[in-house]
């Protein structure tokens, strides 16, 4: 009965926008718009010590990525750059306490995913292989209109799953691999041991909303929208109260406005995923098609729900290759905002490693 309910009240949503009466009005009254995501992402961006040159940059078939820049020096420029792809439902704003330091020799460039932010939200396949595809070509695009050669590739979550297949596919761009407990890398475990796991409250959220969007709810909830997201994520307020404080809602806001707006990564993702967020084609299968001379380093939260684990079945799986596995103790599955000072210190030690 509840997933009946659920079913018709998410259809008449704006998953679809050409709902119609009161409340198919009601439901497109979300306080969000492009203006207020910009306007979001400047409050945040505005704590960057260093200058930041944020554009949108044409990546062909009318698409653009959010694009943003930071050199600090002349000497970073003889450097080779980082390229920082942030994780599902994120955006370059979340990067706001790692951007200055990574940024101290050499030139930083990190984007909105293809679908996220501030990006353009194309309709993507319902196939995997080719959502994982247009992920990849769109960075590729991205890169050779900059006219970058290489770089040091740093994905967390999803955009650690879009950087691994980058790597296969492109190899000989990535200087340095950089996996902050990515997403999409085991395998799902055997049904049995699955159920056993698994609580069964989960499970049956998980059936209700199978047929959805993962962030369906913050758009059906409206005007209410943003006091669901400060309800459910109070995390990222913590996370963050070092440069805002104890009560700003700066990064709630921001996490709000990017995922209120057109589900387009969002879609992307699900079709990636199966029942629960497990991936539909691990990457740990394929991390062997990486080339041998491209160094790996990955980088997990001690604390995180993600099973670190994989990384040293990559390790192995990659024994004439270098792979070095990092725990960051005291953090979560957001690394690089738990725990800032042993994140930013542990990527500026790979990345001096290349030059």
């Amino acid at each position: 009965m509840l997933r009946r309910v659920l079913t018709t009240h998410l259809q008449m949503s704006s998953e679809s926008t050409h709902s119609n009466g009161w409340f198919g009005s009601w439901l497109r009254w979300r306080p969000t718009s492009a203006a207020m995501l910009e306007f979001a992402e400047n409050r945040i961006l505005r704590n960057v010590k260093s200058k930041c040159e944020r554009k949108l940059v044409a990546i062909g078939n009318d698409e653009c990525l959010l694009t943003m820049k930071i050199v600090q020096n002349d000497t970073c420029k003889n450097k080779t750059p980082l390229l920082m792809l942030h994780g599902f439902g994120g955006g370059i704003g979340l990067w706001i306490q790692n951007i200055d330091s990574l940024s101290r020799n050499r030139t930083l460039y990190a984007i909105d995913l293809l679908g996220f932010g501030r990006s353009s939200r194309p309709k993507f396949d319902s196939d995997p292989m080719l959502v994982e595809k247009r992920f990849i070509e769109s960075i590729e695009n991205w890169r050779s209109k900059l006219g970058i050669d290489k770089f040091i590739l740093l994905g967390h979550s999803l955009g650690g799953f879009v950087s691994a297949s980058y790597a296969i596919s492109y190899p000989q761009h990535v200087q340095h691999l950089i996996l902050v407990d990515p997403w999409g890398f085991p395998e799902r475990p055997a049904e049995s041991e699955y159920q056993r796991r698994v609580p069964r409250w989960i499970k049956f959220v998980s059936t209700v909303m199978e047929p959805f969007n993962p962030l369906a709810l913050v758009r059906l909830a409206g005007p209410w929208g943003p006091q669901l997201v400060k309800r459910f994520r109070p995390d990222f307020q913590r996370k963050f109260q070092n440069i805002f404080g104890d009560e700003d809602e700066t990064v709630l806001d921001y996490i709000y406005h990017c995922n209120a707006q057109e589900p387009s990564g969002e879609t992307a993702f699900k079709s990636l995923t199966e029942a629960f967020g497990w991936s539909k084609n691990p990457m740990v299968n394929r991390m062997d098609k990486i080339r041998n001379d491209v160094p790996i380093t990955m980088i997990y939260g001690a604390r995180s729900w993600i099973d670190y684990e994989t990384g040293y079945k990559v390790q192995k799986m990659r024994s004439q290759s270098y792979v070095d596995v990092t725990l960051i103790p005291g953090a979560g599955h957001h690394v690089y905002a738990d725990r800032p000072d042993l994140f930013n210190k542990t990527v500026n030690e790979c990345c001096n490693s290349v030059d």
